[in-house]
């Protein structure tokens, strides 16, 4: 029966899949994304006939009205717009093709997957006659791999209705075998907030020249000198949150040797954690500090000309414990000692942290448990940004989890080439958002 279920979702899927839905800041044309919506209409005609529906520049915020207008609303999200799809895949990236027992296309994971199971859960709740006790609201948005433009028009909106959540659910961790390094196990991995997100241009400045006789720190090489210290981090402050000590305790059990040892006793192994964590898992050392990215640059237009000025883009990810104006009064001393001027070109917006001791994270926590009982769910920071980080006016406990199970290569696939989503994971995400609308 749940086979038979997966494949019916499916065929859903892989219907909303071929809609091509890349959003660019170069192209503010919305008809692509009202095509979508009709196409969602189509799709679930119970949920779109029930809920009260109000359209945002291509984005849409739902109401599904509840029975008592004394609890606080919840909200569900996911989002419509991908992200390019270029490179050769083993399916066109538009196909929804289903295949070896996975949809493929882009949108899969991110997250047309994860609407869709949202909004089918919805429409076959509607369909026998069930009303939920709290308002519940769905947002899908168009603009979140762009910087989220809409869902912060949203959000101003629902503040000015003066409006407060007591859960929001947005995209984030999902099902993931050993998601650090040295975990042993699968585990639900639900995001209880998201680092800050700046985006700086670091730049370096001369009298220029020609290339054939060149003076020493010339702009490019300066940059070069400060980017190689940048990288080092030496200048973020390294610190373990309550959430990932809780989440290395809730992975220990499942390691072996020091590490489980380490991580079964965070607080007396907290120096060993904070120097070995890097070495063992990247996104996980992220979680403790401030990052920097280096993705952009310019130097000269000719080949023999030493550039006037040069520059290149930082992509920072504050964390919560430095901050954003620590973090960048950090680099930009850095940036100093090397004569580089430091701008701010993308201001981003600061993301607060739900208590993982929570209602909130308790009761995901609970409908983990109950659908997908072999897996623990565990807390953790994100390193990439989400929509509901613009949700925080009007709701305390914003959480990040789209509960399908992925392997390596599907988590590498986002943004990447050949996303896809396994068949068999679907029936069981409508179970999971069928327990959060009717139990939250």
């Amino acid at each position: 029966m749940s086979e038979n279920r997966s494949m019916q979702y499916a065929e859903i899927l892989s219907k909303l899949i071929q809609v091509e839905t890349i959003s660019s800041r170069d192209n503010k044309d919305i008809t692509k994304f009202l095509g979508f919506h009709k196409v969602l209409r189509e799709t679930f005609p119970n949920f779109f006939n029930t809920v009260e529906c109000e359209e945002f520049d291509g984005s849409l915020l739902l109401k599904w009205k509840g029975t008592d207008p004394c609890l606080k609303p919840i909200m569900l999200m996911n989002h419509h717009d991908v992200v390019e799809a270029s490179g050769e895949w083993t399916h066109p990236a538009f196909s929804g093709a289903i295949a070896d027992g996975k949809v493929w296309g882009r949108g899969t994971l991110d997250t047309k997957g994860g609407l869709a199971m949202m909004l089918q859960a919805a429409e076959e709740l509607i369909k026998e006659g069930f009303t939920p006790k709290r308002d519940t609201y769905f947002v899908t948005a168009c603009t979140e791999e762009i910087g989220g433009e809409t869902a912060q028009t949203m959000s101003r909106a629902l503040e000015e209705r003066k409006m407060e959540f007591h859960m929001v659910l947005d995209e984030g961790g999902m099902i993931l075998y050993d998601p650090i390094g040295g975990a042993d196990g699968t585990f639900a991995m639900i995001g209880v907030g998201e680092k800050g997100y700046v985006d700086l241009k670091f730049i370096a400045k001369s009298n220029g020249g020609h290339a054939s006789a060149p003076g020493k720190n010339t702009p490019l090489v300066r940059l070069g000198k400060f980017m190689a210290e940048a990288e080092k981090a030496e200048c973020f402050d390294v610190y373990m949150s309550d959430t990932v000590k809780e989440m290395l305790s809730r992975f220990a059990p499942t390691m072996s040797g020091i590490m489980k040892t380490a991580c079964g006793n965070v607080n007396t192994f907290k120096p060993v954690l904070k120097k070995v964590m890097p070495m063992i898992s990247p996104a996980g050392a992220a979680m403790l500090r401030t990052t920097l990215a280096f993705t952009m640059s310019k130097g000269s237009d000719g080949a023999n000309v030493i550039p006037q000025e040069a520059w290149v883009v930082g992509n920072m990810r504050f964390s919560h414990h430095q901050g954003k104006k620590s973090s960048v009064d950090a680099i930009t001393a850095l940036a100093k000692k090397y004569d580089i001027e430091t701008e701010i070109i993308d201001d981003g917006i600061e993301s607060g942290i739900t208590d993982f001791k929570g209602d909130a994270f308790r009761f995901i926590e609970k409908a983990v448990n109950s659908v997908f009982p072999e897996y623990k769910a565990v807390p953790y920071i994100m390193n990439a940004a989400t929509d509901s980080r613009y949700f925080g006016k009007v709701c305390d406990s914003c959480l990040r989890f789209v509960p399908f199970k992925i392997n390596k290569q599907q988590l590498d696939s986002v943004h990447g080439i050949d996303e896809n989503v396994d068949v068999a994971t679907l029936a069981p995400a409508v179970d999971f958002y069928k327990y959060v609308i009717k139990e939250a």
